[in-house]
């Protein structure tokens, strides 16, 4: 490949090296050597990393349990006249001061809906709820930190959080209305954080420290708490 050193990474597909072209193989091969202990944690982490998101798959019925703001969301299936066919209702659940939140997401399908339509009309309501969450805390960061934001898209993004243009565009995942509030105002600053400061340089890290102060924290969460596969 077009680069300097010889550099490695491990996905669920195993363990993949790129190197310059003038590289050898038999210096590829003692790289290989003297990495070997870091290749094999690293495939043994991605592989128990790829067990748990298995384990954590969503399987599509009345009365599954997501993850909503960090808090448990119990979809329920309701036929009944109250609910136009697809829409979505919200139910906050009174827990005492040893208990969570509860959620329960009453939405408008008979019981024997197929998964693809439970799927389907609890994905477009967790859109319309991140959406104007996230404007929400834009609002909230953006004159702290003397930017203006033009424009909120939602991703899908396989790994990508968030992105940020120049011209004030912001791009967040809508998967992380899963988790906690403070994980999402980490996202949200980071990204109004780059429309002072393009790059990952000091000065851009001391931008978003300023907001949230304790970011390393909610950017560990990001990395070590994967969500469920969605599908």
């Amino acid at each position: 490949a077009k680069r300097r050193t010889i550099g490695m990474s491990i996905s669920p597909d195993g363990l993949e090296v790129r190197a310059p072209r003038w590289v050898t193989v038999g210096e590829i091969e003692s790289t290989l050597h003297e990495k070997a202990d870091w290749i094999v944690r690293k495939l043994v982490e991605m592989q128990e990393h790829q067990r748990r998101l298995g384990e954590a798959r969503i399987q599509w019925r009345d009365g599954v349990v997501l993850r909503y703001l960090g808090a448990s969301l119990q979809v329920v299936l309701d036929s009944s006249p109250a609910l136009k066919k697809n829409s979505a209702q919200l139910e906050t659940l009174s827990a005492d001061h040893a208990a969570e939140t509860r959620y329960v997401l009453r939405i408008g399908l008979p019981t024997n809906a197929s998964p693809e339509q439970i799927r389907d009309a609890t994905q477009a309501w967790l859109m319309r709820r991140a959406k104007e969450l996230f404007a929400e805390r834009l609002d909230h960061f953006a004159p702290q930190l003397g930017v203006t934001w033009k424009r909120l898209s939602l991703s899908s993004a396989a790994t990508r959080w968030g992105t940020a243009s120049a011209d004030g565009a912001i791009r967040l995942n809508w998967r992380l209305i899963h988790h906690k509030l403070d994980v999402i105002d980490y996202v949200v600053a980071h990204e109004l954080s780059h429309l002072r400061v393009m790059d990952h340089s000091p000065q851009f890290w001391d931008t978003v420290k300023s907001v949230v102060p304790d970011y390393p924290e909610r950017r560990r969460v990001l990395r070590d708490e994967p969500l469920a596969p969605w599908g």
